[in-house]
């Protein structure tokens, strides 16, 4: 047999900018594919959420 496969936990969920409409839509849209079981589409959206642009914020890698 070969050796144990070790699996990290999933990262927590972006954060949504203050005030950011784009991050506003995208959080209620993580909403509705959690609520329907499409967690493919709510990783999307925090993909989305991580990736949006803002001015003073890091983007992460």
């Amino acid at each position: 047999m070969g050796e144990a496969v070790h699996l990290r936990l999933p990262h927590a969920p972006p954060k949504p900018a203050p005030g950011c409409p784009v991050c506003a839509d995208l959080v209620a849209r993580r909403r509705a594919a959690r609520g329907r079981g499409d967690f493919s589409a709510a990783t999307d959206a925090d993909v989305e959420i991580r990736h949006h642009p803002h001015p003073g914020r890091a983007r992460r890698r």
